[in-house]
């Protein structure tokens, strides 16, 4: 009797332990699982539990994860301050460069401003657009020469090549009073009529016309829609302007010459692209500069 007894009360306590130990690993185990989530932030490092006159503590050490602290901040690259220092220099270089022209100062030029006073033509641009547009009125005809400036610098480096690489030294000295020509599109429409289409440069105080084309609707000379290019396709236009007889052309150019698309504009339209497209490449410098320090 007096050993069954003892086995029993040597279960029981076996039990007891067993079932402290169980509820032990269990803790442990859950607040690891709440260790984990905060362990990225370094916080949680030991638990202690009290419960009456009994108490059990817990010291661990958190897994540490390891994040690379050569990841730079938004807007801090390696590279930022040495860009924004080389777009610095290229600003005050333009700047200077440009100072005749009042091309970065914002203040509209000399030549400009002698042109507007004439009332004959209104320049028509946009701060961030690549074209301009002349517009006037003569008799029942609106006209309009439109040109972009974004083309500038591939036509003046080719034509500046070719001279200097067929003529040597004296090839680069015509080369700097040679001007850059710039394409124009001249549209002259009338009122239900239709209107005529003239795709020509402006060079060195001429236009070189090299076609003329009709169009029976007006918009589809001038418009630059998706449909409206669509249309103007398989339309026949007109034939190359130096195919016609060269009576043809002359008149031609009499034609335009009276309607103020002469000599004066042709030496104007250059020189308003070259404002222009200095003006433009001051203010990109100026927008990439302060993205890049941003």
């Amino acid at each position: 009797m007096l050993m069954l007894a003892g086995r029993r009360a040597a279960a029981a306590s076996l039990r007891k332990g067993s079932t402290s130990r169980a509820s032990g690993a269990a803790l442990p185990a859950r607040l690891a699982t709440a260790g984990a989530a905060v362990s990225q932030r370094g916080i949680l490092t030991q638990v202690s539990l009290s419960s009456g006159s009994k108490s059990c503590s817990w010291s661990f050490r958190l897994a540490s994860h390891a994040f690379s602290s050569s990841i730079a901040a938004r807007g801090q690259g390696e590279s930022d301050a040495e860009l924004s220092a080389s777009l610095v220099e290229e600003i005050k270089y333009e700047k200077d460069e440009s100072s005749s022209t009042a091309a970065t100062s914002g203040d509209e030029p000399e030549f400009l401003t002698a042109f507007k006073n004439e009332g004959v033509w209104k320049v028509e641009e946009k701060t961030g657009g690549d074209e301009i547009a002349l517009t006037r009125e003569f008799g029942n005809e609106h006209i309009r020469v439109l040109f972009s400036i974004g083309d500038l610098d591939s036509s003046a480096s080719v034509s500046g090549m070719g001279e200097e690489g067929e003529s040597g030294v004296e090839g680069s000295e015509e080369s700097e009073e040679a001007g850059f020509p710039v394409r124009v599109a001249i549209t002259i429409s009338k009122p239900n009529q239709g209107a005529l289409n003239i795709d020509a440069q402006a060079q060195d105080g001429e236009f070189i016309v090299e076609a003329i084309s009709f169009y029976s609707d007006a918009k589809l000379a001038s418009e630059l829609t998706v449909e409206a290019d669509w249309q103007r396709r398989g339309l026949y236009v007109g034939p190359q302007f130096e195919t016609l007889d060269e009576k043809v052309q002359e008149q031609f150019y009499a034609f335009l010459e009276e309607r103020g698309i002469a000599a004066n504009l042709a030496l104007f339209i250059p020189e308003l692209a070259e404002w222009k497209e200095q003006r433009e490449y001051c203010r990109w410098l100026e927008n990439v500069k302060n993205f890049v320090d941003a």
